[in-house]
């Protein structure tokens, strides 16, 4: 009877992990599309890092609380939370002819915020994929 149950759990898990995975994934085909003339790109911390060393312009943008902020940041970054009510127009603020590269811990804030920045007209997105929690300090500039 444990046994079943284990079993039952673990492929009710399986499925879970799936949906969300093939969720995830028309998600990210739909957000990281760009118009004609524009760049949006779901990069992993190792491209961000490469992208960050050949593109020194880009503005980075931590869309985590002040208190995930504080705890560390990628170098030059600029916080401004997701859930700022102002968040429009303090982003909105930045350059949008530079390019942007946005992130947050683990991917899920900073794709709404690059859905916010495709609307607020930014030309050249970039996003780390699985955010701060894929960045490794000691190998990243």
């Amino acid at each position: 009877m444990i046994l079943r149950r284990m079993i039952w759990t673990l492929v009710i898990l399986a499925a879970v992990i799936g949906v969300w995975y093939l969720y995830e994934g028309s998600w990210d085909r739909q957000l990281f599309s760009a118009a004609p003339g524009r760049v949006c790109a779901n990069l992993s911390a190792d491209e961000a890092n490469a992208w960050l060393r050949e593109h020194p312009e880009t503005q980075v943008l931590d869309v985590r609380s002040a208190g995930e902020y504080s705890e560390g940041a990628l170098p030059k970054a600029i916080n401004v939370s997701i859930g700022d009510a102002a968040f429009d127009s303090k982003v909105g603020a930045l350059d949008k002819a530079k390019p942007v590269l946005v992130y947050c811990a683990g991917g899920f804030r900073s794709r709404k915020a690059v859905a916010k920045l495709k609307e607020l007209g930014f030309e050249n997105i970039q996003h780390i994929h699985r955010g701060y929690m894929s960045w490794k300090p000691d190998a990243q500039p």
